[in-house]
């Protein structure tokens, strides 16, 4: 095992003698990252939850990352600024890419807002490894499922710096997947994602 130290920050970096070509063997797949994004209530954790269960029915080795269990712990110092909403989504994708980097793929259902905040996802997964995937579904019809009241909470103010109500949402320009969730239901969503990942077999 080699060590390596950032002379710039007195950082020490202990270099494993595995590299990830051979995580990757072992598991037989390739690490990485299918990132969905959307307005609360669009889709985007119900498609994880699917697609998790499609892939691993096909063998696939995989792990979720979701912004509620995130804030719950990892991020649970977060408020809903926009610099800590930037925090939250930095911290997700450095978790993300360890577990890529494992070989896993991994499935994120972060609202993530920012694009410059997706795109520094992309750059430190890797371009090849990275996957967006834009879940849409107009405003009005994220407002009825609503699953958690939180829309509601907002109309009325007593939730503040919503995304969607009080604070902007930046659609991706030029995602791997676009769904249209209140057009598409969710097995045709999972279908398409597969196809995407090359698991649609």
């Amino acid at each position: 095992m080699l060590y390596m130290t950032d002379s710039t920050s007195n950082l020490g970096c202990a270099q494993s003698a595995i590299s990830r070509a051979d995580r990757e063997r072992l598991l037989g797949q390739s690490g990485l990252v299918v990132w969905f994004t959307g307005l609360s209530g669009s889709g985007k954790s119900s498609l994880a939850i699917k697609t998790e269960a499609e892939l691993s029915a096909r063998g696939r080795l995989c792990y979720r990352l979701d912004g509620d269990v995130l804030r719950a712990g990892l991020c649970s110092d977060l408020s809903f600024s926009d610099k800590d909403r930037r925090e939250n989504i930095r911290r997700a994708g450095e978790a993300a890419a360890l577990l890529a980097d494992a070989g896993l793929i991994v499935l994120c259902s972060f609202i993530s807002p920012f694009a410059a905040d997706r795109s520094r996802v992309r750059e430190l997964v890797g371009l090849k490894r990275f996957y967006e995937v834009f879940v849409d579904a107009p405003l009005a019809v994220c407002e009825t499922r609503d699953p958690k009241g939180l829309y509601r909470l907002a109309r009325r103010g007593e939730i503040t710096s919503f995304t969607g109500i009080d604070s902007a949402y930046e659609q991706p320009v030029n995602p791997e997947l676009h769904l249209k969730t209140d057009e598409l239901g969710i097995d045709q969503c999972t279908a398409q994602i597969l196809k995407m990942l090359n698991y649609s077999g």
